[in-house]
């Protein structure tokens, strides 16, 4: 559920959330850079994780849940639907992924701590 996920997204060092889409998308970030987006507005959970590109198109073809980011760069992000179709460990390895991977992204000085 939207609260579990939110938790987990908290939990991580440096995260903000906000809503600077509008009231339908939670957006969070680390150091000012997105990392995660859900959908308040569907029936079920879904989200928008930055991925590797070679992962998300592996993760494309394991899981039916997981779709191209949706209004996403398609090589970079990926639409999870939480439907029970992916394990929960999976679930949180994707957020885990590209949480890093916008760290990664960060002038050096930015990532201290964070990784």
């Amino acid at each position: 559920d939207i609260e579990s996920l939110r938790d987990y997204c908290l939990a991580k060092k440096e995260v903000e959330e906000g809503m600077p889409f509008g009231d339908s998308t939670l957006v969070f970030k680390v150091k000012g850079k997105i990392f995660l987006l859900a959908s308040l507005e569907k029936p079920v959970l879904q989200f928008n994780v930055k991925c590797d590109p070679e992962k998300a198109i592996e993760w494309r073809e394991q899981y039916a849940a997981v779709q191209p980011g949706y209004h996403m760069n398609k090589k970079l992000w990926n639409t999870i639907i939480v439907d029970g179709g992916i394990p929960v460990k999976m679930v949180k390895g994707m957020i885990d992924d590209s949480y890093q991977l916008v760290v990664k992204s960060l002038p050096k000085k930015l990532q201290q701590g964070l990784l």
